[in-house]
Formats: structure tokens, C-alpha cells, sequence
């Protein structure tokens, strides 16, 4: 047999066969989760570059063609397993609505399945361009707000320490910026991971190609942390500084946009001269700059040069049928009728709950469109002494992904508030069927004003306020009951001047129990 250098292996017709059955099969499962990342990249400016994650994995791995080209493929077994997990992530994250899991088992599958097809020889080119498909996955909710607020202190502290350099006073609270005529806040928008995010994705695919040892390409790709943080609060403090000379216009509009697209660039910039220096000073450095970074197209084959075809791997076989199957699973699953639940609308919820009168109010159509939500009500209610509390619930018949209760957690955070306190509370003055209820208890606030939330999930005949709780009982009660249907309860109060929290206690308390025993027509068991 000849050696390995004097001839190519190719693909037959029926290996083909197979990877256009997969790649179908994956199609038709992962179309609600290929949809919703299209529609985060077109809506959200963090992952907006998520459109060149896809083509830029491929190209990575046809720039390898060649190097693939003299490797025979194996059967992997290990890759079954891990196709398997992978497809069991993708029910968990369907019924469960929750897409993180969902994209992330495409991942995994992807994975499983090029690596029964492969075995692990090949899959050392290969494993890059699967690993970065990661970047186009938008962060948990939870997760994105937690490190969002954390990089607005942070930035807002280093921006008003350049502010300060340059000789102006300045004073701090929180994330807000006070120039005494004019006050900047640190909003989502500013806290660096419109940056951060397509940085880290360009850092990495940088320490992919560059041919530098493996602690410089691992320097390259965490360094793109820092030199965001520091630039963004950078670009804070020349807002800051311009606003306090020329006036707000400087902080609004076309400028503050053109302002982050040259903030980005700059930290491109940095980036490539953290490359350049590496390569400088390396001892066995390229010749160029240029050739520090493999960047070299796929050789063309000679033509004289022998070819054999690939056999197909078993593996590869067995794993085509299990997408197959899961594919069919997923089509059963969706397609079983959902239970019909007797309820009432909010169309009639009462407008005096006890002694509390009330206002009811509709939700703006984009907000809407957001939530996705069955039926709702909101509104306030107003005591005898005019002390007010916000009620809110909304109904979904249907959980599924993308149409499930938002958590206030997450929401609230949008609004511009602060959550400075968050803990579960046993309501031991409010029954429901018996038991004492238990919210989660909030304190948010938003410069000097200050509200209370307790809020709870109504989950077919669950009280639940863990979030995880509730995706895992999505999970279950999909797979056993076919039902998802469930609803999110939320108590909101102001607590106004003079007052305590435990006024504000005092008074969500009251109205919970007063209108716990309203709900039973509205939301089935």
C-alpha cells in the first residue's frame, strides 16, 4: 500500500448520502433555535457579529483540507456518546423552553457527529472551528445582567478617574456620573460588552492563527478582557470630559455611536500590537509579521497524485440513524395534542379586590410582542388611604421555547434598577390550598426611588419561585402530562418617603392574601 504522502482520500457518494441525511435532520430540528439567534443577532448589538460566526468556523476548517486529505477516518465510538448526550440537552432544552441548552446541544451534536465520522486523528484540526461556534451563543439572561452591572461600577469608577485627570470635578453614586450641570448614567448600553463580546471572538480566532507558543495565543485571547474594560471606561471619561466642555450633545446621537465604533477599533488595534510584540522579540520568529499568523489556503492536490476512498466508519452510520430518530422524536413531541384547561379570562378579573379599588391598564404592543404572552392583567390598587400596589400575572397556555414567564430578576434590570436586595420569604398570613406561600422578595431601586416586588410562579398547581425549578418541572410535566401551561405572579409597591421596608411588607402582604383566593378561576390546577 502506498504511504500516506503519495496519495489523498476522498469521501464516496453514500458517505455524502449520509452527511445531507444529517445535516436535514439537524435542519428540521434545530429550526426554532437557529430562528431565535437570528433574531437576538438582528435585535441586540452585543451579537451582532454572531451573522460571521457560522462561516468563519467553516472556513477554518477548509483551510485545513489538505492536512484532512492524507488522514484516513476512524470509527469513534466515544463520539456516539457524546452525540447522545448532546441530543439528550436538545429535549431538555425543548421542553423546558429554555434555548441556551438548545444551541448548546447543537454543539454538541455537531461534535459527536463529525467525531464518529472522523475519529480522534482528524478531529485535532478540526475541534477550533467547533469550539468557536460558542461565540455566537448569547449569554444566560441572568448571567449577561449580573457582568453587565458589574463592568457599568467598574467602568464608571476608571472613567471618572480620567474625567478627574484632566482636572474637572466630578463626583460618583453608584453608576451614575455628576458633572454638577449634567448627570451621565453608566446604562447597559455602556458597560463595555457591545465590546467585549465580538473582541473575545476575534481574540480567539487571532491565537487560533497565530504561530506563537501556546502561553502567548492563551495571553492573546484572555488579554481582550482587560483591554475592553479599560477602553470602555476610557471611552466613559472622554464622554465625560467632552460633555463637561462642549455639552451634552457630545453624549447622545451620532457621536457617542461613532465614539464606540472608534473605541472598538482602537481595541483591535491594541490586539494586533500585542501580536506584533510577541512576534518581535520571539527568538525562532517568522520571517514577517505576516507569517506569524497561518493564514496560508489549502494546497491543491497534485494530479498524478493517488486516491483512495474513505470507508464508512460504523459509528458514523449508527449516528446518522439516532439523528434520524430524534429527529422523529421531536416531530411526535410537538405534534401531540395539548390538553384543553378549563379558565377564565382576565378580561373579567374583578376591579375591587376587598377594600383595594382597581385601575386596570394594558401593556404597550411591543412589550407585547416580547413576552409573547396569552392573557395578562395588570394593574393598580389603591386602599382606603390611597397606598397603591402594582399587579401583574400573565397566562401562558403554552410554554414552549421562547414563549415562557420572563422572570422579574432579569426584566427589572432593563428598566434601569438596581436590585440591592434579593431573598425567598415565607408569607406565613397567606394560605393557598393550605400551605403558607413563599415569594421571592426584592428590593430594587433606581436613585432615590425605591420599590418592593415579591413575585411567585403558578406552575399547574405548583407555588414555585426557583427559576431553575420551574424549567425543570416544564421539563417533566412536558414529557409525562404534555402540559406546560403555567403563569408568573408579581406584586409591585413604592416605599415612599418616611416609610420602612417593612411597610411595604406590610401592605404586599395584605394584598397577597386577598387576592390569592381571586386567582383559582384564572389559572387551572
Amino acid at each position: 500500500m502506498d504511504d500516506l504522502e503519495d496519495f489523498r482520500w476522498i469521501s464516496g457518494r453514500v458517505v455524502w448520502i449520509l452527511v445531507s441525511v444529517a445535516a436535514i435532520a439537524l435542519g428540521f430540528m434545530y429550526a426554532p433555535g437557529a430562528t431565535e439567534l437570528l433574531k437576538i443577532w438582528g435585535e441586540s448589538a452585543e451579537y451582532s457579529y454572531g451573522y460571521f460566526i457560522p462561516i468563519v468556523s467553516l472556513l477554518m476548517v477548509w483551510q485545513q483540507k489538505h492536512t484532512l486529505s492524507q488522514m484516513p477516518f476512524k470509527a469513534s465510538w466515544i463520539g456516539l456518546l457524546v452525540l447522545a448526550g448532546g441530543l439528550f440537552f436538545y429535549f431538555v432544552g425543548t421542553l423546558s423552553t429554555i434555548f441556551l441548552i438548545v444551541h448548546y446541544s447543537f454543539i454538541l451534536v455537531l461534535f459527536g457527529l463529525v467525531l464518529s465520522m472522523t475519529g480522534w486523528p482528524p478531529m485535532r484540526f478540526i475541534w477550533p472551528a467547533l469550539v468557536y461556534l460558542a461565540f455566537m451563543i448569547p449569554f444566560p439572561p441572568f448571567l449577561y445582567t449580573q457582568l453587565s452591572f458589574a463592568l457599568q461600577l467598574i467602568s464608571s469608577e476608571i472613567g471618572v478617574a480620567v474625567i478627574r485627570w484632566f482636572g474637572i470635578s466630578v463626583f460618583l453614586e453608584g453608576n451614575v456620573i455628576d458633572l454638577g450641570d449634567y448627570k451621565l448614567q453608566v446604562v447597559d448600553a455602556c458597560s463595555g460588552l457591545r465590546y467585549l463580546f465580538p473582541l473575545m471572538s476575534f481574540g480567539f480566532l487571532m491565537a487560533y492563527l497565530f504561530r506563537g507558543p501556546l502561553w502567548q495565543r492563551i495571553v492573546l485571547f484572555l488579554s481582550t478582557i482587560p483591554i475592553t474594560v479599560l477602553m470602555n471606561s476610557f471611552r466613559i471619561g472622554v464622554i465625560g470630559v467632552l460633555v463637561e466642555y462642549f455639552g451634552i450633545a457630545m453624549a447622545e446621537g451620532f457621536l457617542h455611536d461613532f465614539e464606540g465604533w472608534a473605541i472598538f477599533m482602537a481595541c483591535t488595534v491594541i490586539l494586533v500590537i500585542e501580536a506584533w510584540i510577541f512576534w518581535r522579540f520571539s527568538k525562532s520568529r517568522p520571517p514577517s509579521f505576516w507569517d506569524a499568523f497561518n493564514l496560508d489556503l489549502p494546497e491543491s492536490p497534485p494530479a498524478s497524485q493517488a486516491v483512495h476512498t474513505r470507508t464508512l466508519p460504523r459509528s458514523f452510520l449508527v449516528a446518522v440513524a439516532l439523528i434520524v430518530v430524534a429527529a422523529f422524536a421531536s416531530e411526535a413531541l410537538s405534534s401531540r395534542p395539548i390538553p384543553e384547561h378549563q379558565r377564565t379570562s382576565f378580561i373579567v378579573f374583578p376591579d375591587r379586590i376587598g377594600a383595594w379599588d382597581g385601575r386596570p391598564d394594558t401593556l404597550e404592543a411591543a412589550i407585547l410582542e416580547e413576552l409573547d404572552v396569552d392573557d395578562y392583567f395588570i394593574g393598580d390598587f389603591l386602599s382606603q388611604n390611597r397606598q397603591r400596589v402594582n399587579f401583574y400575572v400573565a397566562y401562558y397556555g403554552s410554554q414552549q421555547a421562547g414563549a415562557a414567564a420572563h422572570s422579574p430578576r432579569s426584566c427589572i434590570p432593563g428598566g434601569g434598577w438596581k436590585i440591592t436586595d434579593l431573598r425567598t420569604q415565607v408569607l406565613d398570613e397567606v394560605l393557598v390550598r393550605g400551605e403558607p406561600l413563599t415569594v421571592n422578595r426584592l428590593k430594587i431601586q433606581r436613585g432615590d426611588d425605591k420599590q418592593l416586588v415579591y413575585y411567585w410562579f403558578d406552575q399547574r398547581g405548583r407555588l414555585l419561585t426557583n427559576e431553575y425549578a420551574v424549567k425543570w418541572y416544564l421539563f417533566w410535566d412536558a414529557l409525562t402530562q404534555n402540559r406546560t401551561d403555567g403563569a408568573l405572579i408579581r406584586l409591585t409597591t413604592v416605599v415612599q418617603p418616611g416609610e420602612d421596608w417593612s411597610d411595604a411588607d406590610a401592605r404586599l402582604t395584605e394584598f397577597a392574601d386577598l387576592v390569592n383566593p381571586q386567582l383559582t378561576p384564572f389559572l387551572p390546577d
